[in-house]
């Protein structure tokens, strides 16, 4: 299945392979017992799959194994659903792969079946609906002299629909992947992008470089409501150095080592044609989230600012939590140019 059928899966795995966004997703989306009881600074990432091939559409999976403090280990599954909509048979399914593993594990000689933590990760436009526990599926269970007849388990949800900003936790990598994920269906993907392209700033150049790639890659071929343009502004504001800095740099990495041809195309072009009026577009539009509507005075405040104080209102937006910050900030701005022109007369 090729990037384009399946790019979820591509990007899901692209991140969740790497040991440091396992360990961090494991680490601050288990409950806390369940954390308080494993080793989940190192999981060792088991390339299997378990997926039947006419599910793959719709499933990604992902296993580990993880230490136990006391000694042992388990092996914890981790089930991506990139449908848009919850699925209410996910624990059977859940309990055909634990079956699969199993199997295996016996196939091995393995004298005991090892403990298997089921996660499942849900990026859907809606809230997940599906009960987490395996017996809601079968008839019958509501009577307990019979509920020792059937397998009894439950996996940990994890449904980014229902997380805030703010509960979005971990380092910047897997921050920056589930945001994406969280948005990728959403109408206003584009409107957030800026937000997400600044936590960048937290990650090594390098890294940053080949996240970024990893990222703008997907968003080019997992949705339609991002152009090029979009992404342009969004960077623009995200990265606001000029020359020799951190933005020319990113936009010559991703010609040459080759995004879709459109997309390089629609960088090069908006980053020498438009990168000030993208990045007057993006700071108001990402002000607009930020703090609300703008009235008209505001919005040519901003227009008339000059270009650096442009690139430091971008870098200070997200400080913001109401229009009463942002006019403190432009009457400080103002006093400050009002001060440096009584200097020079």
């Amino acid at each position: 299945m090729n990037d384009l059928v399946n790019p979820h899966d591509r990007f899901f795995k692209e991140v969740f392979s790497r040991p440091e966004a396992a360990a961090d997703f494991l680490a601050n989306y288990l409950p806390p017992d369940v954390v308080a009881a494993l080793d989940v600074s190192a999981p060792e990432l088991i390339k299997e799959t378990f997926i039947d091939k006419d599910l793959q559409a719709h499933f990604s999976d992902l296993l580990y194994r993880v230490r136990l403090v006391g000694g042992g280990e388990v092996l914890a599954y981790l089930l991506f659903e990139h449908k848009s909509w919850s699925d209410e048979f996910t624990s059977f399914q859940l309990l055909r792969y634990k079956v699969k593993i199993w199997e295996q594990k016996l196939r091995e000689n393995s004298k005991r079946l090892p403990l298997i933590i089921p996660i499942v990760l849900y990026h859907g436009r809606g809230r997940w609906q599906a009960d987490t526990k395996f017996e809601s599926l079968v008839e019958g269970t509501e009577q307990a002299a019979l509920r020792k007849y059937v397998p009894h388990f439950e996996y940990h949800l994890c449904d980014l629909s229902a997380y805030d900003e703010n509960q979005i936790k971990g380092a910047a990598v897997l921050r920056v992947a589930l945001s994406v994920l969280k948005h990728i269906f959403s109408d206003d993907l584009d409107g957030r992008l800026a937000e997400i392209f600044s936590l960048f700033r937290q990650m090594p150049e390098q890294s940053a470089l080949e996240f970024l790639q990893t990222v703008l890659k997907y968003l080019s071929v997992a949705t339609d409501r991002v152009t090029a343009d979009d992404l342009t502004e969004s960077l623009a504001i995200a990265f606001p150095e000029k020359e020799g800095g951190l933005m020319s740099t990113l936009a010559e990495q991703w010609i040459q080592q080759g995004l879709s041809q459109g997309l390089s195309q629609g960088l090069s072009q908006g980053l020498s044609q438009g990168l000030q009026q993208g990045l007057l577009r993006s700071t108001l539009r990402v002000l607009r989230r930020q703090v609300g509507d703008l009235n008209e005075q505001i919005q040519k405040k901003i227009s008339s600012l000059p270009t650096e104080r442009l690139d430091q209102l971008g870098e200070e937006l997200f400080d913001f939590h109401s229009a009463d910050d942002l006019e403190a900030w432009l009457r400080a701005i103002e006093e400050k140019q009002n001060q440096s022109g009584s200097q020079t007369q």
